[in-house]
């Protein structure tokens, strides 16, 4: 299944609902693209324009990233950290594992 790139009012939602959820409300910020010229803070349309551009840019391509199954060998040691079940003591564990 391909991935296809959100809209901009999709983005918008969850953009501000992230925000939302670690207490960053956008409507703080003066209305528009323009800043305000009395405290320099930038215009809520800029601010959503530039992390809407940050989503599509990193984290829409971060998510599709996939390691290659098939192909040399080489990549099955960084494959099996990332599928392992994280550990709370790594160092115990492999002392226990070699006795």
């Amino acid at each position: 299944m391909s991935l296809t790139q959100p809209t901009d009012a999709e983005l918008d939602v969850m953009i501000r609902a992230r925000l939302a959820s670690i207490g960053i409300d956008l409507d703080q910020l003066p209305a528009g693209s323009s800043p305000d010229p009395e405290t320099g803070s930038p215009g809520r349309d800029s601010v959503l324009a530039g992390l809407r551009s940050f989503v599509r840019t990193t984290v829409l391509p971060l998510s599709a990233y996939q390691f290659a199954t098939t192909g040399p060998t080489d990549d099955l040691p960084a494959l099996a950290q990332q599928v392992a079940a994280p550990t709370l003591f790594p160092s115990i564990d492999i002392t226990r594992q070699h006795r």
